[in-house]
């Protein structure tokens, strides 16, 4: 009896439509030169291509979630990943549960993560994805036709037969392949396959939850209502820095930390050598001491796309010693997204740290036991 009440939650669930959210980027572009079509251009253009015939019988049903923030990728910023946040969260509270978002691909992996972070607790669907070329083909200008030759068409559908089994959790699917958004990273600035990621991933994929009674879904949503002004607030004053270790004199590091001092405390990720090694200095170390003490949260990440930190080493162990987090697996992407998160949900430098802490136990328990 008790199985009975989850089930028709997901089925009702799937009868409604995948919503998509087009947000710009490569994918809507056109013309010579290539530039992005306006939405009321773009948007029924791509609703004739999906209601085309042979099209009806292999796609799910679809509606169009209206979006007013349509840019490049590259000028994307806190307050707008919040905007996106909160366009999804208005239509999971009004019961939709399945949706795609397309967008550019120079901060796709980072939107990716930073939702499922957002969203995390929750039964919400998302596939975020885009394309390396346009959809439409730029050699025929009397009519909208698909560019057979890219990859923006097998894209979208594979997202959408993704999204239509409704798995809870945020991916991002690109290429053929898909995976949980927090572990993807862009690899490739112009090949069709410019994503990878893995399935070895623990929080926040591990959070979601396949069957979420009503109630359980309605606290999960009244919390996240309560935080809806905090969270625009401190959208306005979010900033995550990144320190970039190179073969220089150690001066220059500890100069480019102690010049993010007087911030407000932000979010700053170390990027260090191999496996987060960071070159030593006094004082770089009391630098890095002095950013906890102002409540500054500083992650190191490896500057390798594979392999994440380790505390291994000598070169790299020191700096835990000064209230720096290891960033583990994470990519560079999860970990800002993690740390805008963080700085635009809890109030306080304890808080931040101390969910932070308990997101990587959690990590490391997970993958200790695949």
């Amino acid at each position: 009896m008790s199985l009975s009440a989850p089930s028709v939650t997901v089925i009702e669930a799937n009868t409604k439509p995948v919503q998509l959210i087009y947000a710009g980027g490569t994918f809507g572009s056109y013309g010579r030169p290539l530039a992005p079509l306006a939405a009321d251009e773009f948007l029924p253009a791509l609703q004739s291509l999906l209601a085309a015939p042979e099209q009806v019988n292999f796609l799910p049903t679809i509606s169009w979630l209206d979006n007013s923030l349509i840019k490049d990728s590259s000028q994307l910023t806190p307050n707008d990943f919040v905007h996106f946040y909160q366009l999804l969260l208005a239509a999971y509270a009004q019961g939709s549960r399945r949706f795609i978002l397309i967008t550019g691909t120079d901060t796709l992996s980072y939107l990716g993560a930073f939702l499922a972070e957002a969203f995390a607790g929750s039964d919400i669907c998302i596939v975020v994805t885009g394309s390396m070329r346009p959809l439409l083909n730029s050699e025929v200008l009397n009519s909208y036709q698909v560019d057979e030759n890219g990859d923006a068409w097998d894209n979208l559908t594979e997202s959408l037969r993704l999204a239509s089994a409704g798995e809870s959790g945020v991916k991002i699917s690109f290429g053929g392949e898909s995976w949980p958004a927090q572990t993807v990273q862009k690899i490739h600035s112009q090949d069709f396959m410019a994503f990878t990621g893995h399935t070895r991933a623990a929080y926040p994929a591990n959070s979601y939850i396949k069957w979420l009674a009503d109630t359980r879904r309605q606290h999960w949503l009244d919390d996240q209502q309560l935080l809806k002004v905090d969270i625009e607030g401190r959208a306005q004053q979010a900033r995550i820095h990144a320190l970039y270790c190179l073969p220089n004199d150690t001066s220059v590091l500890a100069n480019q930390l102690q010049a993010l001092l007087s911030e407000l405390p932000c979010g700053i990720i170390l990027l260090g050598f191999g496996a987060g090694n960071v070159p030593y200095s006094p004082a770089l170390a009391s630098a890095l001491q002095a950013a906890y003490e102002q409540g500054h949260m500083v992650i190191c990440a490896s500057q390798c796309p594979f392999g994440g930190v380790s505390d291994s080493y000598a070169a790299g162990s020191w700096q835990y010693d000064y209230q720096v987090i290891a960033g583990g697996r994470l990519t560079i992407a999860a970990i800002y997204a993690r740390l805008l998160w963080l700085l635009l949900r809890y109030d306080s430098p304890a808080r931040r740290r101390q969910r932070w802490t308990y997101d990587v136990n959690q990590t490391s328990t997970a993958i200790k036991k695949r």
